[in-house]
């Protein structure tokens, strides 16, 4: 459960460091993702999963 709370802090930090540092690019992402197609969305997604997946099985594996 500890490592959970970490991996919620660190998401926390990345997400709050592009907010904090250039909230205008922040602006500029969601509106690029507000006119992409749902399924480059969900195959973005499902991208981003794999690869958290795998380095977590890397790292703690």
């Amino acid at each position: 459960m500890n490592d959970l709370a970490v991996a919620l802090g660190l998401v926390l930090v990345i997400e709050g460091s592009l907010w904090a540092l250039s909230p205008s690019l922040g602006r500029k992402l969601l509106a690029a993702t507000a006119d992409a197609p749902e399924q480059s969305l969900r195959l973005a997604g499902v991208a981003a999963v794999t690869a958290g997946v795998l380095v977590v099985w890397l790292m703690r594996g």
